[in-house]
């Protein structure tokens, strides 16, 4: 029996290259919608509460649609080995030194203003008029909420290495619940303040700085959500779960950039010290 075989169906390769997809490009409008919509609605435009909540839809669907692509390649077509493992573990850290880079810039505007306060807002800090938030109330409730959130999803993280699978299920579950929590609590926490984002540089600083984590908050219970749904569907196991190890390092990052708010946006502005 004769097999002819042909050299261009084998790969010579470890990599995974993608097929064409239209996720990117469509990803690509839509933010571009929501951003445009944004900024009109914050205008006052006519219509533009309307293309907002078109923008957050096809963002929504683009999302939901590019992760049932990739959950597929991983899961079930086999594509994800050990070299591309290594890679989107290495894309994962780069993306959060990205994302580093922008809570030093927040922070480097709050030290520049705070250590040398100008003359503009009274040469003290916090500014004439500015009333902080309590540190010991609601701060440092979504500091223990979000520090037991940490320790569940490391908990959850090891009992799955284990093949405990019903202690990570556990675990998962806590961390959403303690993560919605945080982010009502931060809401109710922006509803009380007796300082808006146009209250002098700390108002824009304070909001600035807390609402870009609350919204990191945000899209890391989505990355812990979607890996918990995957969890209930046994996508993910002990030997195959990169993409837990990719949403955990997010969370724990988010973790540590609210101890430095904590300590110097709450605490320390709080404290007369400066």
């Amino acid at each position: 029996m004769n097999i002819n075989l042909n050299r261009s169906q084998f790969q010579a390769h470890p990599y995974h290259l993608v097929d064409p997809s239209p996720w990117p490009i469509s990803m690509s409008f839509a933010l571009l919608i929501m951003a445009i919509s944004a900024v009109m609605y914050m205008q006052g435009f006519p219509f533009g509460g309307y293309l907002l909540n078109l923008g957050t839809i096809l963002v929504a669907t683009g999302m939901s649609l590019w992760f049932r692509d990739v959950v597929v390649e991983s899961t079930y077509l086999g594509h994800h080995t050990e070299q591309v493992k290594r890679g989107i573990t290495l894309g994962i850290a780069l993306f959060i030194v990205s994302e580093l880079m922008a809570f030093v810039s927040i922070f480097w505007a709050y030290f520049h203003s705070s250590l040398t306060p100008a003359i503009e807002i009274g040469g003290t800090w916090p500014p004439l008029g500015i009333n902080t938030l309590d540190p010991l109330a609601i701060p440092l409730l979504n500091t223990i909420l979000l520090l037991s959130s940490g320790a569940f999803i490391t908990f959850a993280h090891h009992a799955l290495i284990k093949g405990n699978r019903r202690s990570a299920i556990l675990g998962s579950i806590l961390t959403i619940i303690f993560a919605v929590l945080f982010t009502a609590l931060q809401y109710y926490e922006y509803a009380e303040a007796g300082f808006t984002i146009a209250d002098s540089i700390f108002g824009t600083v304070f909001y600035c700085s807390t609402g870009l984590h609350g919204f990191h908050v945000i899209v890391g219970t989505l990355f812990i959500g979607v890996q918990f749904y995957r969890l209930l569907q046994h996508h993910i196991t002990k030997s195959h779960h990169i993409g837990m190890e990719g949403a955990i390092a997010y969370w724990h990052f988010v973790d540590v950039v609210w101890l430095f708010l904590y300590a110097f946006v709450y605490l320390w502005a709080s404290s007369g010290l400066l």
